[in-house]
């Protein structure tokens, strides 16, 4: 039986730009950049989640987010559910707490990375999101 994931994800968005980290190379996906979040706990809503996550994370408080997106994804050895959110309104300066790469990337730069699988769908719903604003 395939493990399933639960991941709430934040799109961390400022002026046509988002940051990003990029996961160590040992991780599942090594290598890739990706948009910060984790893993639903049991008894944890998707919100506490992501709030807890970008805090721990990349040091920010959540001040506001709005749904992007959610992706249903098999990989070879595990399955995810990504609850994807816009970030547009925190506290702080986002700072990788884990060691990863990290930085601000214009929006369209981010057909050019290297990301995880499942979040093919994420850049092309942030493009989308993008262009309204």
């Amino acid at each position: 039986m395939v493990n399933r994931v639960h991941v709430a994800v934040g799109v961390i968005y400022r002026d046509q730009q988002v940051f990003l980290t990029r996961r160590h190379h040992h991780q599942h996906q090594g290598g890739k950049w990706e948009f910060p979040g984790g893993k639903v706990e049991q008894g944890e809503t998707v919100h506490q989640a992501l709030h807890r996550e970008l805090m721990e994370e990349v040091a920010i408080d959540v001040l506001a987010m709005q749904p992007l997106i959610t992706i249903n994804h098999d990989y070879h050895d595990k399955s995810v559910c990504l609850e994807v959110f816009i970030v547009d309104q925190f506290s702080s300066e986002p700072e990788s707490q884990e060691g990863m790469e990290q930085g601000w990337f214009k929006v369209s730069e981010l057909k050019d990375l290297e990301f995880p699988e499942a979040n093919t769908a994420i850049v092309d719903e942030v493009l989308k999101f993008a262009s309204r604003y």
